[in-house]
């Protein structure tokens, strides 16, 4: 099979309502094709983090996923304020979000461990007042 899908969504960094609907369409499209559920969870879950990454710290940002034979690949693309230290983001708790955004229950510096978690492969691409490009690599088989 060729790509057999092709996504494009743009994630609203301005409203936590929105957070996690681009996810939530991916998941019911990979569900629609068969994919098998336990590749639809780790989906579900890389890309959630990804988006509500996306929402805390870049003002919103872009998503495509792109089903292939072998795999599923996610690239989220912002324009934020960039990670300065990835290494120390990497790590579980480690948290910039404000306080605003963590007494609404996000922020609680797991986004990128579980995204990593949940992922085959995961790229970080960073500019420091550019913005990110976390792309998420998840094998079909």
């Amino acid at each position: 099979m060729s790509t057999a899908l092709n996504m494009h969504y743009i994630v609203d960094g301005s409203d936590f309502t929105t957070a996690g609907e681009a996810s939530t369409a991916v998941k019911m499209s990979l569900k629609k094709l068969g994919i098998a559920p336990d590749i639809v969870r780790k989906v579900a879950i890389a890309m959630y983090e990804a988006e509500i990454n996306m929402v805390i710290h870049a003002g919103g940002g872009e998503a495509d996923v792109m089903l292939e034979s072998d795999k599923i690949t996610i690239r989220l693309i912002d324009h934020g304020k960039g990670i300065p230290d990835v290494e120390l983001a990497m790590k579980e708790g480690y948290s910039t979000a404000p306080d605003t955004v963590r007494s609404l229950g996000f922020g609680a510096g797991m986004g990128l461990p579980n995204i990593k978690k949940y992922s085959d492969e995961m790229y970080i691409d960073t500019e420091v007042g550019k913005g990110t490009t976390v792309t998420i690599i998840i094998n079909l088989h």
